[in-house]
């Protein structure tokens, strides 16, 4: 009972660790930047051309915030542009955020480090990233100067002073972002008005399909050329290291269930070995093989049964326990970085973990079972109580 309850801690903690994981790393790749879903003009993900516009995104935003399931959202435009300080000058991507909505949908305020977030009254004023200031040599404070292309083709470029910058985590956003007032950004770059993509924010990721094919169904209607993207098709590279890391972890299961499997499967016929004078004696008192099989494997389901509840039970606690306090990586923070994960993991206990964990442990133990009452069969009571204890 004790090693199929071992069994099942383990695989109950690690399955509820590996997807406690994975939605750490997609909450917080949404909260920084993309949100759970945006709405974009039809190619703009692709091809990223500042005249590939929302153009009415008031009508827009009234119809998002209709849709069941929202708990946020904002309106953004960006452009490529040259920045630069007195001494260097960096490409970056210029973002223009509302002051207002922004903090609703993404952690950006809570990740500036140095001066402060950007207010409704501010017109020239920027955000920029930690690794980008320090390329730039610039401070809170000082000016840079933005040059890119406006929307009409025209030459897009304004002088901002930096207000804050912030530390997302993310190397490659806090490498090539600077973000200033939607309404700055739209006068620098000649939008009209219009705005690049309007970013949501779901209440529960599991709620992102259904809302996705509601705000999509109801913006067909406007005949605007828009499409609703998620997070999978705005952040693939996150997609594809979520796929990797299940793939490792098939791995690594499978090696587990056999040593748990071998495990199990020992415990069983040293069991059945240490009986077996026991068994001998009931076979010459008449008791068929069949009738030892089946007390052998009733035997067996009961302790399967003890066990998998005991590990059940000490698997969601062990969880639970973690789940709240979390576990830090102490060490790890630059690694962790990379990929804007936080220093301290939380695994997420839930109903699939849990099943799958146990119903795993189940299946192996019913096949290690059957060897060991197949043994009994072929029992002979003379050679059984001859048997040397």
């Amino acid at each position: 009972m004790a090693a199929v309850a071992f069994a099942a801690v383990i695989l109950i903690f690690m399955l509820s660790w590996q997807f406690g994981s994975y939605d750490t790393m997609i909450n917080t790749a949404v909260s920084i930047h993309t949100g759970h879903l945006q709405v974009q003009a039809e190619g703009y993900r692709d091809k990223q051309r500042i005249g590939q516009v929302v153009e009415q995104p008031e009508r827009v935003a009234r119809v998002v915030a209709r849709t069941d399931g929202v708990a946020a959202h904002t309106a953004r435009a960006g452009a490529f542009s040259l920045v630069s300080s007195e001494d260097r000058t960096y490409a970056a991507l210029v973002v223009g955020i509302d002051p207002e909505r922004e903090p609703a949908v993404s952690t950006l305020e809570s990740l500036v480090r140095k001066g402060s977030f950007l207010s409704p009254d501010d017109r020239y004023r920027a955000l920029i990233g930690r690794l980008l200031a320090r390329s730039l040599k610039v401070d809170v404070g000082d000016e840079i100067v933005l040059l890119g292309q406006g929307r009409d083709g025209s030459i897009a470029a304004s002088a901002v002073r930096v207000k804050g910058v912030f530390e997302s985590g993310q190397d490659e956003f806090d490498r090539s972002t600077v973000q200033i007032p939607l309404t700055a950004f739209q006068e620098v770059y000649a939008m009209r008005g219009a705005v690049h993509e309007l970013v949501v924010l779901c209440r529960d990721l599991e709620d992102v399909p259904v809302v996705k094919e509601c705000l999509a169904s109801a913006l067909g209607a406007l005949d605007e050329g828009l499409v609703v993207l998620d997070w999978k098709e705005l952040m693939p590279g996150l997609v594809q290291s979520i796929q990797m890391d299940l793939a490792v972890g098939f791995i690594f299961y499978v090696i587990l269930i056999l040593v748990v499997a071998f495990s199990i499967l020992n415990t069983f016929l040293m069991a059945i070995f240490e009986r077996k004078k026991e068994f001998g004696v009931l076979l010459a008192l008449g008791s068929s093989p069949g009738r030892i099989s089946r007390m052998i494997l009733v035997e067996c389901g009961l302790m399967t049964g003890l066990g998998i509840a005991a590990g059940i039970l000490l698997g969601a606690a062990v969880t639970l326990y973690f789940e709240s306090r979390g576990i830090a990586f102490s060490g790890a923070e630059e690694v962790l970085r990379q990929f804007g994960l936080p220093e301290r993991m939380y695994p997420e206990l839930s109903f699939l973990s849990t099943a799958v964990g146990a119903g795993v442990v189940l299946l192996i133990t019913s096949f290690a079972v059957i060897y060991p009452a197949l043994r009994v069969l072929r029992l002979r009571p003379v050679e059984a109580i001859s048997t040397i204890q």
